[in-house]
């Protein structure tokens, strides 16, 4: 597949480095411009692009850039991206340790995937937002291993929704269906699930104990 990774932090570069290994195609931006990712693009074999060029015929597009910056994402960032395409969302509210408050989401209750979706125009996909960077490099399993870990994976999308577990499938992860958007909190920071390192029935555990009540240390 066509796949734009926008956000070439840990999570962004770690999934750079598994996909084009897996045999994609993969485009690459940041947010201080191409010039800075020929060391990743020497590694890997992808494509370092500015940010509106990310999504350009992608199947995929990977949105890995902290929350505060969503807004600053060029506009029409998806019009060029291919019919159908599936949009991840790994981001996380963090408040007090990086992105300030943003109203909507304490005030008025927007998860924080719902907040990027109405930013960037398009829906999304939550997923690897409580996954430790290293673990995309170092923990994936052979599908029936009983030692795989599965991720939780959010959407109002069916299709996207579908399309996005069955890569992480092939990136050697399971999946669980965590529902829609508006559900979404239930893998947010401070949760169970966030940063667990377990299998389908832990996560699927894990999802059912969330509160939607923010913990004290992810609140603005």
């Amino acid at each position: 597949m066509k796949i734009g990774i926008i956000g070439a932090g840990n999570i962004g570069g770690n999934l750079t480095r598994r996909l084009t290994a897996l045999g994609h195609d993969v485009s690459v931006a940041n947010s201080r411009g191409p010039e800075t990712l020929t060391a990743l693009a020497e590694e890997t074999g992808a494509t370092p692009v500015t940010a509106g060029e990310a999504a350009r015929d992608a199947e995929v597009v990977v949105v890995t850039v902290p929350l505060k910056a969503v807004p600053d994402l060029p506009s029409g960032l998806l019009d060029g991206a291919a019919d159908g395409v599936a949009v991840i969302d790994t981001g996380n509210y963090y408040p007090r340790q990086r992105d300030g408050r943003i109203a909507e989401i304490e005030d008025d209750g927007l998860t924080e995937s719902r907040w990027t979706e109405r930013h960037i125009g398009h829906p999304v996909v939550k997923a690897f937002n409580g996954t430790y960077a290293q673990d995309i490099l170092d923990r994936p399993l052979p599908a029936g291993d009983p030692g795989r870990m599965a991720l939780p994976v959010a959407g109002d999308d069916e299709a996207a929704k579908r399309k996005v577990r069955e890569l992480i499938d092939a990136l050697g992860f399971d999946t669980v269906d965590a529902g829609g958007i508006d559900d979404s909190w239930r893998q947010q920071p401070g949760t169970p699930v966030y940063g667990l390192r377990d299998g389908v029935e832990a996560v699927r555990k894990a999802l059912a104990e969330a509160s939607p009540e923010r913990t004290p240390e992810f609140r603005g």
